[in-house]
């Protein structure tokens, strides 16, 4: 099984789109910022073209428009933003938007909030399958969060499910410039980088990795 996962697409899907014509995946996990800022049209053509290639599991990130909780469920995709779905037996579950920014964007919430509504999700999150947490922002204090400056720009309140609960893998997105993959505990955090730019991310699980809860990634520019 191939697992497309990509983020921070910011209105800039060709290069996904040129690798997916040339190369075939099972499954899309998108991870948020489809778009920048908009239009709403666009938001939803845009994740209709990946369900074209692939089932897809999204959600919306920061900058996308303020209203794309409600635009997901108008596409033909499966809005995973406060929600839970399967890819096979993996479980998966996710949350939009991002932890507050000093730019205002459209999505953004409290780390208590993003703890909070994560935590209804706390039995799934913990269970013995193989589950993946899909997030737009990534767990404080992890390679996956730091910006130019070094500082580190994730959600405490993420860290802090994770800590809590250890899912198997978590994917996210949002700080461009993080590409790459930590551990918190035994859990696999994973940012691809803005795809914008080509960089995505393919996990690749057989059967036995699955059931023996093993991550297999590879982070790639087209």
């Amino acid at each position: 099984m191939k697992i497309l996962t990509i983020t921070d697409i910011h209105s800039a899907p060709d290069k996904i789109f040129s690798f997916l014509d040339e190369n075939s995946v099972d499954y899309i996990i998108i991870t948020g910022d489809v778009t920048e800022f908009g239009p709403e049209d666009y938001f939803v053509e845009t994740l209709n073209k990946f369900g074209e290639y692939a089932p897809v599991h999204a959600l919306f990130g920061n900058c996308d428009p303020s209203n794309a909780n409600e635009l997901l469920d108008k596409s033909n995709i499966i809005n995973i933003h406060d929600n839970t779905s399967n890819i096979g037996e993996i479980q998966l579950v996710g949350f939009g938007g991002s932890n507050p920014t000093p730019f205002d964007t459209p999505n953004e919430y409290s780390d208590e909030i993003l703890y909070e509504e994560l935590s209804k999700f706390k039995d799934e999150l913990s269970s013995d399958s193989y589950t993946i947490l899909v997030t737009h922002a990534p767990p404080l204090n992890t390679n996956t969060d730091k910006i130019e400056s070094g500082a580190h720009v994730g959600s405490e309140g993420i860290r802090k499910i994770i800590e809590e609960t250890q899912p198997t893998l978590n994917v996210c997105g949002h700080v461009h410039e993080s590409i790459g993959q930590d551990t918190i505990g035994d859990t696999v955090i994973v940012n691809p980088g803005d795809a914008a730019n080509g960089h995505a991310c393919i996990i690749e699980l057989s059967q036995d990795d699955i059931k023996n809860k093993k991550v297999n990634i590879e982070i790639f520019t087209i």
